[in-house]
């Protein structure tokens, strides 16, 4: 009788245990579709050409800035702007494919 009662608590916890499951799957919201991601409807600059633009700035904005890459963007021509914190002063580079910074410069405010 006790061994018939046990297996009932197993089987009753179980079917609570895959209630819980299922309700819980059911309101899990499905992701995007790839193609509404954000991450893949911007090309942003790798992280090796952001750093060579950090790197770049720090010798404009004075020997002791820490530079970071904030945002970074593809434009039309296939470059990569690139913008940078100085310690609060905001700078823009254009880096191409090949690693060659092409501008650094002061951030247009506004």
């Amino acid at each position: 009788m006790l061994q018939n009662t046990a297996k009932g608590i197993s089987i009753g916890r179980l079917m609570a245990a895959m209630t819980s499951a299922a309700l819980l799957g059911a309101c899990t919201p499905t992701p995007p579709a790839p193609e509404s991601m954000a991450r893949t409807t911007l090309q942003t600059a790798p992280a090796d050409l952001q750093l060579l633009c950090a790197n770049s700035a720090a010798g404009v904005a004075g020997p002791n800035a820490k530079v970071l890459p904030t945002a970074s963007r593809q434009l039309p021509d296939g470059t990569f702007a690139v913008d940078l914190d100085a310690g609060g002063k905001k700078f823009s580079c254009v880096v191409d494919n090949n690693g060659t910074v092409r501008s650094v410069q002061p951030a247009q405010s506004g």
